[in-house]
């Protein structure tokens, strides 16, 4: 089984108060901050891994392409994933103001065709953008298969045919799709027993986690001996095409940091009413 799984670097997102906008409004900077994997594609790394392995044996029965899509360093985020147990990567270059959902949709269907891929794992959404369309406009493009908010993934035929629990606001949606499709994760598939392979022993379980699996030492090592090849947007054909412009951003007002403490629930009643205007 062979999966695409795109990755992309963030602003930290534990650091999401020290963002700042630019002194013209027109955009949000993460001058000085530090990058780290996008927390979503990190559940989709993960689950890819998991469906490409032999777990008990420690084994890697399939293969799992990273791409990233940005600057010449995004090359930390494929390297990140490569440590991890991934066997290769892509790197996109690409200017940030030249992207949107829509031109990283453009660049990796233009990859997905290249590599033909069982399947392309993305994360949901990115933590920076939150647009949550990426992957709904790849599996357009490519007119394959989706499941979104993927949260169980069996299969036991190589990955010609999986059956997908994907989470939905009132409980579940059990679906059965043909490869080549496309999913994007919900961090359920991280739980102890939610990737099926048909590989690993139905039995086995992996540990509690909020998050992918730690590199090793080695890993990290081998990391920098596995190949990651470099194109660019022109490389791949593709004409950036945005559809997406923002106007302007500004910060929140600053709390004050005052209290007021009120002695009854009329009271807090009538400030709601006559101050905040939330009632």
């Amino acid at each position: 089984m062979k999966i695409l799984v795109p990755v992309k670097r963030v602003a930290d997102p534990d650091n999401a108060n020290k963002v700042k906008v630019s002194d013209d409004g027109s955009r949000v900077t993460s001058d000085g901050l530090e990058w780290k994997m996008n927390p979503f594609d990190e559940w989709s790394l993960e689950a890819a891994l998991r469906l490409t392995e032999d777990a008990g044996a420690k084994k890697r029965v399939g293969e799992v392409v990273l791409v990233s899509i940005g600057p010449k360093d995004e090359v930390q985020t494929i390297r990140q994933g490569l440590a991890m147990g991934d066997e290769r990567g892509i790197l996109v270059e690409a200017e940030d103001d030249d992207l949107d959902s829509h031109v990283v949709a453009q660049v990796l269907e233009a990859i997905a065709k290249k590599e033909e891929p069982d399947v392309v794992f993305l994360g949901k959404q990115s933590a920076d953008g939150d647009s949550n369309v990426a992957g709904t406009k790849l599996a357009d493009f490519l007119d394959w298969p989706l499941v979104n908010y993927a949260m169980h993934i069996a299969t036991d035929d190589e990955g010609k045919t999986f059956t997908v629990k994907r989470e939905l606001d009132v409980g579940q949606q059990t679906l059965k799709v043909t490869a080549p499709c496309v999913f994007t994760a919900s961090d359920r598939i991280l739980q102890p027993q939610a990737i099926k392979n048909g590989v690993t022993a139905d039995d086995f379980a992996y540990p509690e986690s909020d998050g992918g699996r730690y590199a090793s030492l080695k890993g990290i090592m081998q990391a920098k001996k596995k190949p990651v090849e470099e194109t660019t947007l022109e490389g791949l054909g593709v004409t950036p095409t945005r559809v997406n412009a923002y106007g302007s951003f500004t910060l929140p007002a600053a709390r004050t940091g005052s209290t007021v403490f009120l002695e009854t629930v009329e009271e807090l009643v009538e400030k709601l009413q006559t101050e905040a205007k939330v009632l």
